[in-house]
């Protein structure tokens, strides 16, 4: 691992929650996935499969925002270990009832109860933020964050979906149920590193979400999320139609894997120019990378084109934590941070849903149509806000405010 990356880990503890962290969000790429993989094998219907996992997006980003509130007020113990167990509870229902074969109002009911899982990647890099805040550390660990985001994103459809064709259907979303768990459970028992909660903010009333610049980014990765949620659904159908469907997860693996490297060496460079501006070229070069998947007709030449694709994620998303720093309130960063989640998670939602739908109706190669509609939107919102980015949330007092708070901190 290069330099700045091993000086990551010198404080004592983050070797521990980075590790629980990695564990924790494997769902996130798991979950959704397996649903779709899972419920397509047992009924065929990819439109219910899409809408089931449309749903739990959706639930999550109604139910997220509001968990990451209360962590930024009470701490992560105190609200993470609750709030994972009706995640479980929801997740253990969803798959029973797929496997009896009920009725489709109770899986969506099991799958709005998974939308209770915790934000994990806000919660670790919350506690980057409390190590590092107004260091260029800081910027390295949100890279070497996006790097651990990519990896989960890598390995997790290939274990779900490998799992969920080679041994049972509900093998893939059942591993990430029990993921959950262990990576919540071993991350909350690390008192050291926790970001020390901020009772008294709620008397300040309001959501960090007032924010005109956060709401930029909410808005703006809404559209970029509904490109996620397109190619998960659309990519597992087109190799079902040629006959591979377990390889559609290597496929998106590779889409992963590009992020992954753009993230690698994002995270040793360092900028001296506006994080708004470099943010809008990210969003602009994943907008532009959907075009070549209108052209692919085999799953070689997808798996390129993804792996280009992915090449524009992780810079973007580094730069938006970046600016999630400058927009939101100190005392409000986990709950700033989830809302770009939150984003992502509506895009995926309405990206997952319309996706099925027009697989169903016009054949998975038409389905790389939303995706391409997607990111043309995601560019139009980009630009249309770019101005309230261009003004940072007042009081932002980079390294000096951030040694003040530490030693008050100290103090305390």
């Amino acid at each position: 691992m290069p330099s700045p990356y091993r000086a990551l880990f010198a404080e004592p503890g983050t070797k521990a929650f980075s590790a629980a962290g990695f564990l924790g969000r494997m769902p996130l790429s798991m979950m959704g996935i397996g649903v779709v993989t899972m419920v397509s094998q047992l009924t065929g219907r990819y439109g219910l499969a899409g809408a089931l996992s449309a749903t739990i997006a959706l639930s999550a980003a109604a139910i997220g925002p509001q968990i990451s509130r209360l962590v930024d007020r009470h701490g992560q113990r105190r609200v993470l270990r609750p709030a994972t167990l009706v995640a479980l509870a929801a997740a253990a229902g969803l798959l029973l009832t797929a496997h009896l074969g009920g009725p489709d109002w109770t899986l969506f009911a099991c799958a709005a109860g998974i939308g209770a899982v915790p934000s994990l990647g806000a919660m670790i890099r919350s506690r980057w933020a409390a190590l590092y805040r107004g260091t260029p550390k800081l910027h390295t660990a949100y890279s070497f964050e996006s790097v651990v985001d990519e990896a989960c994103f890598v390995f997790g459809p290939i274990i779900s979906i490998g799992l969920s064709t080679a041994w049972f259907p509900e093998a893939g979303p059942l591993l990430a149920a029990c993921f959950l768990a262990a990576g919540v459970f071993w991350l909350t028992s690390q008192h050291a590193t926790e970001p020390p909660p901020h009772p008294r903010e709620r008397r300040s009333g309001g959501s960090a979400l007032r924010s005109p610049g956060l709401r930029v980014l909410v808005a703006t990765f809404a559209a970029t999320g509904t490109i996620f949620g397109a190619i998960d659904v659309v990519t597992v159908a087109f190799a079902d139609e040629r006959g591979h469907k377990a390889a559609a997860s290597v496929v998106l693996a590779l889409y992963a894997a590009g992020s992954c490297t753009a993230g690698v060496v994002f995270g040793l460079m360092r900028f001296a120019g506006a994080p708004e501006r470099r943010w809008l070229v990210g969003v602009s070069a994943v907008a532009v990378s959907m075009i070549p998947l209108l052209l692919v007709g085999n799953l070689p030449l997808l798996a390129v084109a993804l792996f280009v694709a992915g090449l524009a994620i992780a810079p973007t998303m580094i730069t938006t934590m970046s600016l999630i720093e400058e927009h939101v309130p100190r005392a409000q960063l986990t709950e700033g941070m989830t809302w770009v989640s939150t984003g992502l998670a509506v895009g995926v939602a309405l990206g997952s849903s319309v996706a099925g739908w027009v697989i169903d109706a016009a054949g998975a190669r038409a389905g790389y149509g939303v995706p391409a509609v997607s990111g043309a939107v995601a560019v139009a919102v980009g630009f249309l806000g770019f101005r309230r980015l261009r003004r940072p949330a007042a009081g932002r007092g980079g390294i000096v405010e951030h040694h003040v708070e530490r030693e008050e901190q100290h103090l305390a």
